[in-house]
């Protein structure tokens, strides 16, 4: 009788040193390169604690908010009204992330206040 093959283990936690490094470039890759950071951070690092997980998928829902904000304001560019929609998303994108990304480095969890629940 054979041995069954080895399958892969479940994930490791993670220190909370790597957590809060992890959770601070997941947002501020957010606004770089808006929803895939957040995207790539939670497929892969979901299971690797309560903290990160927190804060990969508060990240994510944000940035599908921000996300939809821009599609509308590019939509609506075309009547003028579109470009202080898509400056004002910009501008709060980058504000909330740099806050989110402090709080995340201090430890603290953290909720974006204007987010759609996408992913918990």
């Amino acid at each position: 009788m054979t041995t069954p093959p080895a399958y892969a283990s479940q994930p490791q936690p993670m220190n909370p040193a790597d957590e809060k490094l992890w959770a601070v470039l997941i947002h501020l890759g957010g606004w770089f390169f808006n929803f895939l950071v957040p995207l790539v951070g939670y497929l892969v690092l979901k299971d690797r604690g309560p903290f990160i997980r927190s804060h990969t998928a508060t990240a994510l829902n944000f940035q599908l908010t921000i996300l939809i904000a821009y599609l509308v304001g590019g939509v609506l560019s075309f009547a003028l009204i579109g470009i202080p929609i898509l400056i004002a998303a910009a501008v709060v994108n980058l504000v909330f992330s740099i806050i989110a990304a402090v709080k995340a480095g201090q430890g603290q969890w953290y909720q974006y206040p204007i987010a759609i629940r996408f992913v918990s």
